[in-house]
């Protein structure tokens, strides 16, 4: 388990940072923010946080985004 510091991106202004104890990015995004989010090549509007940690001196950050799926999922059916 490792630490990672979540940066809320939902709203116009930056949320403050939460710091999580998880296993993975992902993990610590669903722990602090309660949504599931996906690596990269997603449009912009879809991202919602970005999650950082340090690894061997090293600090790594990934950008968080809604899959997809959510919006199919939430659509209402077809008439």
């Amino acid at each position: 388990m490792g630490k990672f510091r979540v940066i809320d991106l939902r709203s116009g202004v930056i949320e403050p940072e939460h710091i999580i104890d998880a296993r993975s990015p992902e993990e610590a995004a669903m722990l602090a923010l309660g949504e599931k989010g996906i690596r990269g090549g997603q449009n912009k509007t879809r991202l919602f946080c970005r999650v950082y940690w340090v690894q061997d001196g090293q600090t790594s950050m990934v950008r968080l985004y809604r899959p997809l799926w959510d919006e199919v999922e939430a659509a209402p059916p077809p008439r």
